[in-house]
């Protein structure tokens, strides 16, 4: 029985609307979770909001609404966002459910058992856009002389009693996970900068405010809400059943991925493993942080205008396209860059002209000149064990890199077998062969069917719904990694007697529109 996996995304923050760089974690992690489901894993992906903190309570002041109601619609759009985008997460958790005020608070008790949390007062650099707190070494001064954080937001000096937590306490601790555990940390570059950051030396991490009460309060403190990042990354064990759900917990609990975007690995890879050591509780197995999606290079921002909606990207280019090309164009780890160019010029050219064309041109022709009946043994050539053998070394080394998460090479090689039956198709000329050798004509086309059923098991993880059709047309019911490479399934598929209706193209052509094209 394969061991369960469980993979997250960081939980969204839900001032603002979901911008492209939520779609692209979420899609991600999407395509890992039904990647580990094929292997015959039970996943638990998880997903969801994380509403409470100082930038709820100025956004909602700003709207003139309550805090609650805006994080009711506001999370609203992620969730749909997530539907849109075919997300097929398990759990999409609100950091507002009573339940997960509960796990917080159990969490907060078990460092408080540990010894690990204290009352003093905090004076320091605290910035509300990140919702984090940093030191006067760390800053960096912008236009006008105003002192800015490592990632560019405005900071001000805050001055308040709280509680603290011993973060000092963990400095070895986590350096010798980090050194025992490798691969805790990906890509190599953001572990070199947790190391380094860690190495510098932790000071104590106020966790609780007094200054808004949107939050949940701490145990026994009246007028205290914890710290946001201690209630947020708590929702990784509260979405599974800590602490009231112990079997559902020790069953997908330690975490195998969390998968996040590069600018808060601090907080996954040094905040939380220490506030779970404190609570002793297993720590996860890996957190990587990934790149930022960016605009014809340009970060995002509102005030450059150039934020784009990742919903109406997936209704202009279809799911599937936007899918494809954010995991195929931008190597996993790294910044990458999207424009509406970039995303047609590479779904006509994999999906529709590669892929699409090949499974169309196939289907079409067993449909009109076989009646749709799969096609017979035929006379056999070198040729089609060739073809079956590089379609299925490409699935192979597909599922490979996807293990490591090198998500773009993994399409690289599936891409490999797409052209090596392009190419088989060109030379063997099956519609030559209907008049002048229609044995071989069978021969060719099944196995033509054979390497594009295997290439659409394997493609699936990322476009789900577009491989879902292209299988649906073949019959196919099984489309885990082991019936993949199930050499029986053809002959046992034409002994039901399976017809292969007339396709309908899954991958059409997608079109530029003018006020999309470059300038020249």
């Amino acid at each position: 029985m394969a061991k369960p996996f469980y993979i997250t995304t960081a939980i969204h923050y839900p001032n603002g609307r979901p911008h492209i760089g939520h779609a692209y974690e979420m899609i991600a992690a999407d395509a890992i979770a039904r990647f580990q489901r094929q292997a015959g894993r039970d996943v638990r992906f998880q997903t969801g909001t994380d509403e409470h903190g100082l930038k709820m309570v100025q956004t909602a002041r700003g709207r003139d609404m309550d805090v609650r109601a805006l994080a009711d619609e506001m999370s609203g759009y992620f969730h749909e966002i997530a539907d849109a985008l075919d997300i097929s997460y398990d759990r999409f958790i609100r950091t507002v459910e009573p339940e997960h005020y509960a796990a917080s608070q159990a969490i907060w008790k078990a460092m408080e058992e540990a010894g690990d949390l204290y009352l003093d007062r905090y004076e320091g650099w605290y910035s509300v856009r990140d919702e984090a707190f940093y030191e006067e070494k760390e800053l960096t001064e912008g236009d006008g002389g105003q002192k800015l954080s490592p990632q560019g937001t405005p900071v001000e000096w805050t001055s308040e009693e709280t509680w603290f937590f011993r973060l000092s306490k963990y400095q070895q601790p986590l350096l010798d996970f980090y050194r025992a555990n490798p691969d805790f940390i990906r890509p190599e570059s953001r572990r070199n900068e947790v190391l380094r950051f860690v190495e510098g030396g932790l000071a104590d991490l106020s966790v609780s405010r007094t200054s808004f009460d949107w939050g949940v309060p701490v145990p026994e403190s009246p007028g205290h809400v914890m710290y946001v990042w201690v209630d947020a990354l708590t929702n990784y064990i509260s979405g599974i059943g800590y602490p009231h759900d112990r079997a559902q917990f020790e069953k997908y609990w330690p975490a195998d991925l969390h998968l996040i975007g590069k600018d808060i690995v601090r907080f996954h890879t040094v905040y939380w493993p220490a506030f779970l050591m404190s609570a002793k509780l297993p720590l996860p197995a890996q957190v990587f942080g990934h790149g930022f999606v960016l605009n014809r290079g340009e970060k995002m921002s509102k005030s450059t205008g150039n934020i784009v909606d990742p919903k109406a990207l997936a209704e202009r280019y279809g799911v599937d396209a936007l899918r494809y090309f954010l995991l195929r164009d931008i190597s996993f780890g790294q910044d990458g860059s999207f424009s509406a160019e970039a995303i047609v010029t590479r779904a006509n050219a994999d999906l529709s002209n590669s892929f699409g064309n090949l499974a169309q041109r196939t289907l079409s022709f067993i449909a009109k000149n076989l009646g749709g009946e799969m096609p017979d043994a035929g006379r056999g050539d070198p040729a089609d064990q060739a073809l079956l053998d590089e379609v299925r070394a490409a699935c192979r080394a597909f599922r490979a890199a996807f293990e490591t998460l090198s998500l773009s090479q993994a399409l690289d090689s599936w891409m490999a077998g797409v052209f090596a039956c392009n190419q088989y198709i060109d030379a063997q000329a099956p519609w030559a062969l209907r008049k002048s050798d229609p044995d071989r004509m069978h021969a060719v086309l099944g196995t033509l069917v054979r390497a594009i059923r295997e290439l659409a098991i394997t493609i699936e993880p990322v476009v789900p719904g577009s491989a879902g059709k292209m299988l649906d047309q073949l019959g196919v019911t099984d489309r885990s990694h082991e019936a993949a490479e199930d050499d029986g399934w053809y002959e046992r598929q034409k002994a039901t007697g399976f017809k292969i209706a007339p396709p309908t193209p899954i991958f059409p052509r997608l079109v530029l529109e003018e006020a999309e094209e470059p300038a020249a």
